[in-house]
């Protein structure tokens, strides 16, 4: 007879398996990592060394501390938020910079201003190209890329969204004389520099450039990773034209901070064909197309959007003050306008 055929008799608990084990035959294994219990409670890293991202390249950050770029990763605590070229950031780990040493980027100061652009005008996700700048120099080919205002007009609306001060360089000047290009952009008060081919114009560009973060923007082909490399020293790659299609070839494939010679940084940015602004409040396309057309966010004198009628911009073509100009700035104003979903202006 085995001991579960005897369950009637007084020895049942001691016959069974284990029966001589009670609570207190527990053991319990001690915690390896000593008895302190973990907590939520994350450090605020408010003490931490500061550093300017430099450059991103596939999930390595440059950063630079003091007068040494070191490279860093991002701390899985951040989570999905982005870390930019441009970004101010602080540090936990080796930020030492020696060969193999790997600091982490533990937070992401608040961002004084934000670059962004989207895949189209419909799509409201955005991507973030660069933090903290302080201009945008729009480089536009007078001849060799063609220019396109349309092109230049989306740079304009995305710089005053983000709250930069555009300034327009036109280079390739001894293939064809910019003037009649330039009349599009005569009723803003932008800054411009024209340069050769042959001719840098090293004076023009430091005055704008020195002690402020410039981001470059700008069509594939039209010269500017030519013109950031005569003013930083460094050797981006440059590109020619296709004869067939007209257009350049992208040069740059991530955004780069690059220290001026004789002071201040450019952020040079990848060409792109197209610049998409689902992102951008459709209050902010009227400050790309006149000097006085509407403050930041703020329609001037409470005037909705579907009243845009009486904006500047069209009081100026109706009085014929622009000309044949004005007509085409008023028709890629609307074209922006429907294409971001807002109602568009039409002339009375």
């Amino acid at each position: 007879m085995s001991w579960w055929d005897d369950v009637d008799g007084d020895d049942t608990d001691a016959d069974e398996p284990y029966g001589q084990y009670d609570e207190s035959s527990v053991r319990v294994r001690p915690n390896p990592k000593g008895n302190r219990p973990r907590t939520k409670v994350r450090p605020t890293y408010d003490d931490a060394p500061t550093g300017w991202v430099t450059n991103v390249d596939r999930g390595r950050f440059g950063v630079l501390v003091g007068d040494r770029v070191i490279t860093a990763t991002k701390a899985r605590e951040l989570g999905k938020k982005s870390v930019v070229t441009g970004d101010t950031v602080h540090l936990a780990g080796d930020v030492s910079g020696e060969p193999g040493s790997l600091a982490r980027i533990v937070k992401v100061a608040e961002r004084s201003t934000l670059l962004r652009r989207s895949a189209d005008d419909s799509d409201e996700v955005e991507r973030v190209i660069v933090a903290n700048a302080d201009q945008m120099l729009i480089v536009v080919a007078a001849a060799d890329p063609e220019p396109r205002t349309r092109l230049i007009d989306r740079y304009l609306v995305a710089a005053f969204d983000a709250g930069l001060d555009p300034i327009l360089c036109i280079t390739k000047t001894d293939l064809a004389d910019p003037t009649a290009f330039l009349g599009h952009f005569a009723c803003l008060d932008l800054r411009i520099v024209t340069s050769r081919s042959d001719d840098v114009p090293f004076d023009a560009l430091h005055e704008v450039l020195d002690d402020k973060v410039t981001v470059t923007v700008g069509h594939s082909g039209v010269g500017k990773s030519t013109l950031v490399n005569a003013l930083t020293g460094s050797s981006r790659a440059t590109g020619v034209v296709n004869s067939v299609t007209g257009r350049g070839r992208h040069t740059s494939s991530s955004s780069i901070a690059l220290q001026v010679r004789d002071g201040g940084w450019i952020i040079d940015t990848p060409g792109v064909r197209s610049f998409g602004l689902g992102h951008v409040d459709p209050a902010n396309v009227f400050r790309a197309f006149a000097s006085h057309a509407v403050p930041v966010r703020e329609p001037a004198d409470g005037i909705p959007l579907d009243q845009a009628h009486d904006w500047e911009i069209v009081d100026r073509v109706q009085d014929g003050e622009l000309g044949a100009t004005g007509v085409e700035r008023l028709d890629s104003f609307r074209a922006l306008l429907t294409g971001m979903g807002a109602s568009d202006p039409g002339l009375e």
